[in-house]
């Protein structure tokens, strides 16, 4: 097993989910919620969240042949979806739509479901991530592999909701842009390989 495709996996989902900007949001979004409130809707965002995308990394390519697009193709427009995220990162615009998003919801409002699990959480990035990560092999054993990656980054997004009053307040603004932009570089080269796989994968490139 080589353990360099899983540690590559994981950097990919890291980088889509993004736990660390998350954090912040997740303050926004649960305002004058209690410590054991806030832990309960982190908790129901991470299991739903794994739950949706656990069914995008186990039927999710069965989905596209039944409709007949090819994981070559799916490669390329995941790519291409990746890169856009990237872009949104690097200059700032994905952080300011998920900070309008935890604004425009009211304090009574639990945003478990709706924006933390989807789109924030398990987006159209990461849902296509992990068809891509698994498609990549065969095996269950890679499948399994794939599934404990991207649950070991819900578990990091799990910590850092529980401990998103003080992280928030330790990178402040603009350290929480620093790391964005620094994830977002990573995920724009990470985004042009998945091209570059699928378009080896469908034959127009050597």
């Amino acid at each position: 097993m080589d353990m360099s495709i899983y540690i590559t996996a994981f950097v990919t989902l890291f980088v889509v989910i993004d736990p660390v900007g998350l954090a912040p949001v997740f303050i926004a979004l649960t305002p004058g919620q209690s410590a054991s409130e806030r832990a309960r809707i982190g908790r129901r965002a991470v299991f739903i969240s794994a739950i949706l995308l656990t069914l995008f990394g186990l039927v999710g390519e069965r989905l596209l042949s039944g409709i007949g697009i090819s994981i070559s193709a799916f490669r390329i427009a995941g790519g291409i979806l990746l890169f856009l995220t990237a872009l949104d990162m690097l200059f700032e615009r994905r952080t300011e739509r998920r900070e309008g998003q935890g604004q425009a919801d009211a304090p009574e409002h639990d945003p478990s479901v709706f924006p933390l699990a989807t789109p924030l959480l398990a987006g159209p990035g990461a849902l296509a991530t992990m068809i891509l990560l698994v498609g990549e092999h065969q095996g269950w054993g890679h499948v399994v592999m794939v599934h404990l990656v991207m649950l070991a980054v819900l578990a990091i997004a799990l910590v850092l909701f529980h401990l998103a009053t003080p992280l928030a307040r330790a990178l402040g603004r603009t350290g929480t842009m620093v790391v964005t932009r620094l994830l977002g570089m990573l995920l724009a080269a990470l985004s042009i390989q998945f091209v570059i796989d699928g378009l080896v994968g469908s034959g127009l490139m050597g």
